[in-house]
């Protein structure tokens, strides 16, 4: 054992453990939370209150709770999975009894000191409890019909729960997701054929019981698809959110307006500025630049989780791990295509960047799984 083994081997375990972290990941958190930061800053005028001082404070703690989350051996949140969703699932249920409702939807529920949103945690318990189930099954058995009905009932009930709030953003997010891990752990092709059958066939439904007593969504949800139909039909209505995102798009160009120099954001134009439209303000003030290199970082991170799952041997970190890196993905794609006008407006934050305290909070402990997976995957002795 050499002098450098000897004194590392005395270094205290937990603190030993940070030594393994994934710090390319770390930085790249860091960086794209500075960067919405820095836009929460911009569209409060120059200020850091009421939107950027108090972001600052939640990352902090959710970096805590990452490394707390990251220096406890993978095995234990592997065996408290089922635990973690059932909690989750408990905490849906009493948002439809004692939830506070803002925007028309039934979402948190008050703390006192925190607005807990418990769809945001279901997403990530969903993962986990898929990944434990995919775990503990036999390889062989995991397209056979039987076993593939288990996952499904286990992606359903949080969504249809979530769908009473109603949240359909956040419902989309767990069917995609779930999907997702059903497929990277091996499913077979043709039950998500047969699934993108039935998507078709329920689009066609939602589209035929609009006005009838069987009504699917609610009415501003349809309003939602007419706008991303068409948003020219009410400019200053239903189509105003993403008549007035597409300018402030279109109007920083290559290099953008300069920072704080937005007038879409600066003069109130855009709804939202600083939640689920606040890609665009960086997209006006920062331009195309500024917008390929956030969904660079985006990308780079989706690309280390990735690299750490396909290096772990541990079968439940690897698909926790990309699950993680599904979820993380689908927050950003679904909310640039959205406010892009590729999509429907479902309400998505854009994921570190976004004001919102559940979403940064839930998603910094979800990185910190993936910590975990990468520091206490199996290595190869020496």
């Amino acid at each position: 054992m050499s002098y450098l083994e000897y004194n590392v081997t005395r270094i205290p375990t937990g603190l030993r453990k940070t030594l393994h972290l994934n710090w390319p990941l770390i930085i790249l958190l860091t960086a794209v939370a500075s960067i919405g930061f820095l836009m929460l800053y911009s569209v409060a005028g120059g200020s850091l209150r009421p939107w950027a001082e108090p972001q600052m404070k939640r990352f902090g703690v959710g970096m805590v709770a990452m490394l707390f989350v990251a220096v406890v051996p993978i095995w234990f949140w592997r065996n408290i999975s089922a635990l973690a969703y059932a909690g989750s699932l408990g905490l849906l249920v009493l948002v439809e009894l004692i939830g506070v409702t803002g925007m028309g939807a039934q979402r948190w529920i008050d703390l006192g000191f925190f607005m807990l949103q418990p769809s945001e945690l279901a997403k990530i318990t969903l993962v986990m409890i898929l990944a434990a189930y995919y775990d503990w099954l036999d390889i062989k058995k995991t397209s056979h019909p039987l076993w593939v009905f288990f996952p499904l009932v286990m992606i359903l009930v949080p969504t249809a729960l979530v769908l009473k709030q109603p949240d359909l953003g956040t419902a989309l997010l767990l069917i995609m997701g779930g999907g997702i891990m059903m497929f990277v752990a091996g499913v077979h092709w043709l039950y998500f054929a047969a699934v993108i059958s039935a998507g078709i066939g329920t689009v066609y439904a939602v589209i035929v019981s609009r006005g009838t007593e069987w009504q699917l969504l609610k009415d501003y949800q349809y309003r939602r698809i007419d706008t991303f139909l068409d948003p020219a039909n009410d400019p200053l209505g239903a189509g105003y959110h993403i008549t007035q995102s597409k300018i402030a798009l279109g109007s920083g160009g290559w290099t953008g307006r300069g920072f704080m120099q937005g007038t879409q954001s600066r003069l109130n134009f855009l709804p939202e500025k600083h939640t689920d439209f606040i890609f665009t303000t960086l997209a006006e003030e920062f331009g195309f630049i500024g917008g390929i290199s956030l969904l660079t970082l985006y990308a780079m991170i989706v690309f280390f989780c990735i690299v750490s799952a396909m290096r772990n041997k541990d079968r439940y970190g690897s698909l926790v791990t990309l699950g993680i890196a599904a979820t993380f993905f689908l927050y950003f794609a679904v909310n640039m295509s959205m406010v892009m006008g590729l999509a429907p407006v479902v309400g998505v934050p854009l994921p570190m960047v976004s004001w919102g305290g559940s979403a940064m909070l839930v998603l910094l402990a979800a990185f910190g799984l993936v910590q975990s997976a990468h520091i206490h995957r199996p290595r190869a002795n020496k």
